[in-house]
């Protein structure tokens, strides 16, 4: 029912942090010239970037699923269940149970893309400090 409002408001929330993190980013320039040509790590703000966008194409996969089944209309109040109490019950009991489920779960799969990238970081790093 709406069960992708969930992962939707995760994906608002980390745009919203990404692209602030990017415009400090930018404005800080920490790097050592020379360092920076031989290694550059990928900035914190692209990698939350990534889980953004998994979540912004997977909320639009549920809410295409939503709308192909008649759950999501294009009048007031848009969900079907937002009709009665009763629906409304269940659908805020849906998003409790699905909607943080998919989104914890897209958030732990980009934890582990995460982690396999900054363990990649760290050797490549280790490596060029090596040859030095």
């Amino acid at each position: 029912m709406a069960c992708f409002l969930v992962p939707v408001t995760e994906a608002v929330v980390t745009t919203i942090v990404g692209k602030t993190m990017k415009a400090n980013e930018e404005k800080q320039d920490t790097f050592n010239i020379k360092e920076a040509e031989a290694v550059e790590r990928i900035p914190f703000s692209r990698k939350l970037n990534w889980l953004s966008n998994m979540l912004w194409g997977g909320s639009a996969l549920l809410a295409f699923e939503h709308i192909w089944h008649g759950e999501v209309v294009p009048w007031f109040p848009f969900l079907t269940a937002a009709g009665s109490p009763a629906d409304m019950v269940e659908m805020f009991q849906e998003m409790a149970t699905a909607g943080i489920a998919m989104a914890g779960v897209v958030t732990l799969v980009w934890l582990g893309i995460v982690a396999v990238v900054s363990g990649t970081e760290k050797k490549v790093l280790r490596s060029w400090k090596s040859e030095k």
